[in-house]
């Protein structure tokens, strides 16, 4: 069981449960599931750089992503329909657990000029989104090995209703939010 997880039923669900005074375990937040998403405009062109995100992502994540394709033809892109345009994975349960803290105890401090991540990117309805400018941050990938510096999305969906909780659930589990 990894420690984040153990936290969380120690530390973050009572602590949640006394501040927003639930009246039931199930009423508690929690995090669902984190999504990371790389989209690459240059692999219409170049069959290789796929190859390399799709590595890169599965040392980062431990998991094989999957090809996301264009949905539709796009002449002033130079996009057909069905080519490969980006890949995705969905982190859930152990893996997820274990992302999130290598995440906010590793790599985010490893960022240039890091004073904390926006309290301000959460969508109205428990969601937090960012997104990252390049992979090097991860302690996994070797700086010689990459060919291209390539940003990320990262979402963390969670199960709160409101932003406010979503926030807390966040900082509890180690978020580092800029002041």
């Amino acid at each position: 069981m990894s420690r984040l997880k153990d936290t969380y039923a120690k530390e973050v669900a009572p602590a949640l449960m006394k501040k927003f005074g639930y009246k039931s375990v199930m009423q508690i937040p929690k995090l669902d599931k984190i999504v990371i998403n790389v989209g690459c405009g240059d692999a219409k062109d170049n069959t290789k750089a796929i190859d390399a995100i799709v590595s890169d992502i599965t040392q980062i994540t431990g998991q094989k992503p999957v090809l996301c394709k264009a949905k539709k033809s796009v002449a002033n892109f130079k996009l057909r329909d069905g080519m490969i345009i980006g890949v995705k994975v969905t982190l859930r349960g152990e893996r997820m657990y274990e992302f999130l803290d290598r995440f906010f105890n590793l790599s985010l401090p490893r960022v240039r000029d890091f004073r904390g991540i926006n309290p301000n990117s959460f969508d109205g309805r428990g969601n937090y989104s960012m997104g990252i400018k390049e992979q090097l941050i991860f302690p996994e990938i070797d700086y010689d090995k990459i060919d291209q510096v390539r940003g990320m999305d990262i979402c963390f969906v969670t199960t709160a209703n409101t932003d406010e909780e979503a926030r807390e659930l966040l900082t509890l589990m180690g978020a580092p939010f800029a002041r």
